[in-house]
């Protein structure tokens, strides 16, 4: 069975394009209806202890892929790509959404969505390892 985890990012808590969105409510709908293996909170990935975060978390991890929700997906990859290689995690186990100015009920259903088509996919998503 493949592990998969949801990393939830919101800019310090303090970014305008979160204030219609209850984070917590986002990461218990989807640890109830068990989408995810696990799911954290991290306020702020990007940061130098962001990288240090995702280093420590990664490093020898047997995940078979890590959804990040938060900013844009190209600019997860550009950010994250340092840490990834520290802590030997393929890129391509990455998976972001951009959940920015959403309310709770979009950003569970773009996460849910998200998680539909990567696994639809073949690229690495349960049934494929």
């Amino acid at each position: 069975m493949a592990t998969k985890g949801l990393l939830l990012c919101v800019c310090e808590g303090t970014c305008p394009s979160f204030q219609s969105m209850d984070v917590f409510e986002v990461l218990n709908r989807l640890r109830r209806e068990r989408v995810f293996d696990w799911v954290a909170l991290h306020p702020q990935l990007c940061s130098d202890d962001g990288d240090v975060y995702l280093r420590e978390l990664l490093k020898g991890t047997k995940l078979q892929r890590l959804y990040v929700a938060g900013c844009d997906p190209r600019m997860q990859g550009k950010l994250f790509r340092d840490p990834f290689e520290a802590a030997g995690f393929d890129r391509d186990k990455h998976a972001g959404v951009d959940i920015r100015n959403m309310d709770t009920g979009q950003a569970v259903a773009a996460i849910k969505q998200l998680v539909a088509e990567t696994e639809g996919c073949g690229c690495g998503g349960e049934g494929n390892g």
